[in-house]
């Protein structure tokens, strides 16, 4: 049997609600991605260049640390990665997940909670981080129906 996990981080809670749309759609274990200092409101003013967020975004090294980990990534066969788009793409906290585990063999489903920005600039990112991935895909979803709809695509 597949093994399926659910990964998300979600800064205000709409990409927490996909993720939750989706594992009660299937069999999959959840891990919410922690930062290991949360996000406040100011840090996440992407109208201020100073911001916490602004300022990782622009460095492409930026590795926020995360205070949780998976346990046995080895045992699953297929990853869900959720976000939302930060500045065109995924925020750098996915990117210091995806550093921290390897993906060799694995099927990578990256979905994301944005406003109008597409996926495609992360799904691009992502293959470059693990071009051992079996594949990496990728869908923005707008709300919890659409989410429904996908997985049961994606089965």
């Amino acid at each position: 049997m597949s093994q399926t996990l659910i990964a998300y981080f979600s800064a205000t809670g709409r990409t927490a609600s996909i993720a939750d749309a989706l594992s009660s759609t299937m069999e999959a274990d959840v891990f919410e991605i922690n930062p290991a200092v949360a996000y406040t409101n100011e840090d996440l003013n992407w109208n201020n260049d100073q911001s916490r967020s602004s300022l990782e975004m622009k460095d492409p090294s930026s590795r926020p640390e995360i205070s949780n980990h998976v346990e046995d990534m080895s045992k699953y066969d297929t990853v869900f990665i959720g976000f939302p788009i930060w500045w065109y793409r995924e925020p750098s906290i996915i990117d210091t997940f995806i550093d921290s585990y390897d993906f060799t063999n694995k099927k990578v489903l990256l979905f994301c909670t944005s406003g109008g920005t597409g996926i495609e600039s992360a799904v691009s990112n992502v293959k470059k981080m693990i071009p051992e991935a079996l594949s990496v895909e990728g869908k923005r979803l707008s709300n919890i129906k659409e989410a429904k709809q996908w997985i049961n695509k994606e089965r």
